[in-house]
């Protein structure tokens, strides 16, 4: 037979009380999430966009160096074309015969019309580069501005991240140490209905006779079993686990002491 554990001998009473309190804490933190609000996607969102201008102003830059180097090329290709003129041309002096001069006169037009190839090419990269110019200083210009964003949205982030770091850390270190108290199949429960509540409720108690999840009257017997605290019963209209009032206001009372204590 197998060995129980402490958890095991737990009874149903400290483990709403465990489960309460776990909530008052959790909500704690995500009440500091909350004053956050969009602040750490909003720095991610810039971020990524940060990253992205800079990759296109890169690759338009890379693609203007190409065209430069290109015009060089076609600079480079001119003057061996007027060199190779000046050549023919000394070369028409010498001819013996016009079969000669008309194959010269043909190589000196074959060079003309390289220079005039060239030189449209150079001005359609000219007008390519002016082009990516322009791209690359409206990007440049919205990078700033995104830069500078990004700044004031990390600043406002650290700020609210400095003020509220202590109160996170032992709010998280109190959730875990809660967490640790509550039975695997309990506390896996405790979060799903967590993660499927608006608000991260998972545990309420019972005020004015109505469940604080859905704020629908709860029968009178339902409610003795509940204040009886001898099991773990569950909202069946809003899914969220309840507890009576009396034990959620002694175990907020507590753990208000307990987290001040904590922050001192």
């Amino acid at each position: 037979m197998a060995k129980k554990t402490n958890k095991d001998t737990v009874s149903p009473e400290e483990k709403l009380r465990a489960l309460y309190s776990l909530q008052i804490v959790d909500s704690k933190i995500d009440a500091i999430k909350t004053v956050r609000g969009e602040l750490p996607l909003e720095v991610q969102d810039l971020e990524d966009e940060i990253e992205g201008l800079e990759t296109r102003m890169a690759k338009l830059k890379a693609e203007a160096d190409e065209l430069k180097a290109e015009i060089q090329a076609r600079k480079n290709s001119i003057q061996e074309a007027k060199d190779s003129i000046k050549k023919y041309e000394k070369q028409q002096k010498n001819v013996r015969n016009n079969r000669e001069f008309d194959a010269i006169t043909k190589e000196v037009e074959f060079q003309n019309l390289e220079i005039q190839l060239s030189e449209k090419k150079i001005k359609e990269f000219n007008a390519k580069i002016d082009a990516k110019k322009e791209v690359i200083e409206e990007a440049e210009e919205r990078l700033k501005l995104k830069k500078d964003s990004l700044k004031a949205k990390k600043s406002e982030l650290n700020e609210i991240v400095s003020e509220t770091k202590k109160e996170e850390e032992v709010l998280s270190k109190k959730s875990d140490e809660l967490s640790s108290l509550v039975d695997t199949r309990l506390l896996k429960a405790y979060k799903r209905i967590r993660e499927a509540s608006k608000n991260g409720l998972a545990v309420v108690a019972i005020d004015r006779g109505a469940s604080g999840g859905s704020f629908i009257k709860i029968p009178p017997q339902l409610q003795m079993d509940i204040a009886a605290r001898k099991k773990i019963i569950v909202d069946e209209h809003s899914g969220r686990i309840l507890v009576d009032k009396a034990l959620a206001d002694e175990e907020a009372e507590k753990m208000e002491k307990a987290i001040a204590k904590l922050l001192k």
